[in-house]
């Protein structure tokens, strides 16, 4: 039986590749896409654009298995909210959370359905935090610097991106005492200290997703890039994670690397 998934943030650049991708997977089955802007507009061959605040409503119509949110964080708070209370499955994809926003978003999701939480579903950057955390773990011992680039869209409304606060805290975790993250550095004087992780942020153009981990020391510098070449790379890991979460019952939030290792210890 195919996988009944709603999408949320349907006219977005994210939400409406995963729309596309949802429609032409053979064991999935579009039933519901939400988004503020072109309400009622056909987005796929029988799916009209509902308003999210009909979204309570149409859940209860066409109950789908899966609920994927690519909005905001304001918006994914609240449609996190009613997608739980009515027991859909959850695949979230939204950055920009506040600390709080995220607590919110945790307390509703608890107890009540499975969802698999990332800042970044492609497969590749899910593999690119893993080489930098084996990177981190080697060379810590002998006080490299690290600073984090990332390059995105000039629409982008977060910065730095999910993606990047997650690799520093990554690092962070492998690196002997405290760390602290620096967000550029305008207006700083004096000279670079060895518990930075410098965080970078780039907005330019239709720059897909570039993220650069680039580790320093005394005449040398090893740097480990993840380039996406278009959206398609993050709808794949979605469409994954749709797969994933509709088979499981244990009501939590995973992680894209937990998807991942299970996925890989049934190849073996």
């Amino acid at each position: 039986m195919a996988i009944k998934v709603a999408v949320a943030g349907a006219r977005g650049r994210m939400g409406s590749q995963v729309v596309r991708s949802v429609s032409e997977n053979e064991n999935m089955e579009l039933v519901a896409c939400f988004d503020p802007s072109n309400v009622g507009e056909e987005i796929a061959p029988g799916i009209k654009i509902s308003s999210p605040d009909a979204m309570e409503h149409v859940l209860k119509e066409v109950k789908p298995d899966v609920f994927v949110d690519f909005t905001n964080a304001t918006a994914a708070v609240e449609n996190v909210k009613v997608a739980s209370r009515n027991k859909v499955k959850l695949v979230v994809g939204t950055t920009g959370f506040s600390e709080e926003q995220f607590k919110e978003m945790e307390n509703a999701i608890k107890d009540n359905v499975p969802a698999i939480v990332s800042p970044n579903f492609s497969i590749g950057v899910n593999i690119f935090w893993k080489l930098i955390a084996e990177a981190a773990r080697h060379l810590q011992a002998y006080q490299y610097h690290v600073e984090i680039i990332e390059m995105h869209h000039s629409h982008k409304k977060d910065a730095p991106s999910g993606t990047a606060v997650k690799a520093a805290e990554i690092i962070s975790d492998y690196i002997g005492g405290k760390t602290a993250f620096v967000y550029g550095r305008q207006g700083i004087t004096g000279e670079r200290t060895d518990e930075e992780i410098g965080i970078h942020a780039v907005r330019a153009g239709d720059i897909v997703g570039d993220h650069i981990v680039l580790y320093a020391g005394k005449g040398e510098r090893l740097e480990i890039t993840h380039r996406a070449h278009s959206r398609e790379a993050f709808a794949q890991g979605a469409i994954k994670a749709i797969e994933w979460i509709s088979g499981k019952e244990r009501r939590e939030i995973y992680s894209m690397d937990e998807m991942m290792r299970e996925l890989e210890l049934e190849q073996e």
